[in-house]
């Protein structure tokens, strides 16, 4: 990338993007432009439309109509502008498919920029960088997969460090997450939705009592436990049924619901809609995508 400018708009996900050489510019629209250096790392956590530029200001061209070289069904390179000095990024859009990965996605400001000079993680962050480029140059058997894995990694990276210093990462559910006995407690709740839980046996995974534990959940997450517990599995049946539109009696065992009809109860109460309006709003959306290839 020499002098040049290229427009990320229309791309409803997240993205990250990887400075290897050289530098250049991210500019999101209320945010201050960022100057990248090599091996920074940038992630752009809401799928708004940004810009990469040689300098700010500069009018972009836009992603999908600039000339590109596929390399694969999901790589392609891009060489854009010309003089000035050389740049190379690796960018990438990803999806967060999982509730609690939305949860925390809906925390996020609009960019994080990891400076990986200043970071105590710096050898090994620089060589995922450089592994990743290989890989995208040679794309050997197998690549797509590194790079694919390698691209989590920093991303998770990106948002850790961000967690590790923001203030405002410290309160709140990320706040709770972090809490040594709450925080375990609401793994638990992830991992076995299902599970008959109760106050009292939340309070006995994290070695409290039950009015201590109580009070300290509510006080870390703003509701009750029983009612995050509730909300949670509400979230996981929005997520199935927007995906795959699993049948509702499904739902409710999958869910630990004696019956389909508590489960609905609970779902409306929770989302506002019955679970068979959320599927048909699902297959609606399909209908007006058109098929997905």
């Amino acid at each position: 990338m020499g002098a040049c400018a290229a427009s990320h708009e229309g791309v409803p996900d997240a993205s990250c993007c990887d400075q290897t050489s050289g530098r250049c510019w991210l500019e999101v629209e209320g945010v201050p432009n960022r100057l990248l250096q090599p091996g920074d790392l940038a992630l752009v956590p809401h799928g708004e439309g940004h810009q990469i530029a040689s300098e700010p200001g500069m009018k972009g061209a836009k992603l999908f109509e600039t000339p590109h070289q596929e390399v694969s069904e999901r790589y392609e390179i891009l060489r854009l502008g010309e003089g000035g000095t050389p740049a190379t990024v690796v960018c990438g859009v990803f999806q967060f498919d999982h509730p609690a990965a939305h949860l925390l996605v809906a925390l996020l400001p609009k960019t994080i920029v990891v400076e990986v000079w200043s970071s105590p993680h710096m050898e090994w962050v620089q060589s995922i960088l450089r592994l990743m480029a290989a890989e995208a140059r040679e794309l050997r058997a197998g690549g797509e997969t590194v790079i694919t894995r390698l691209a989590d990694i920093l991303v998770i990276h990106a948002i850790r460090s961000w967690i590790a210093q923001d203030p405002t990462a410290q309160t709140g559910w990320l706040g709770a997450l972090q809490d040594k006995q709450i925080g375990r407690v609401i793994s638990l709740i992830h991992r076995e939705p299902a599970r008959a839980w109760t106050l009292e046996s939340l309070a006995a995974e994290a070695a409290m009592s039950r009015s201590a534990f109580a009070a300290r959940f509510t006080e870390l997450v703003g509701e009750p436990a029983m009612h995050y517990v509730t909300r949670w599995r509400m979230h996981m049946a929005l997520t199935w049924l927007k995906e795959n539109a699993a049948p509702v009696a499904e739902l409710s065992q999958r869910l630990g619901y004696e019956s389909e009809a508590a489960f609905s109860r609970a779902f409306k109460r929770y989302i506002g809609v019955s679970p068979g309006a959320a599927r048909r709003g699902r297959d609606t959306a399909t209908r007006r995508r058109g098929p997905e290839f």
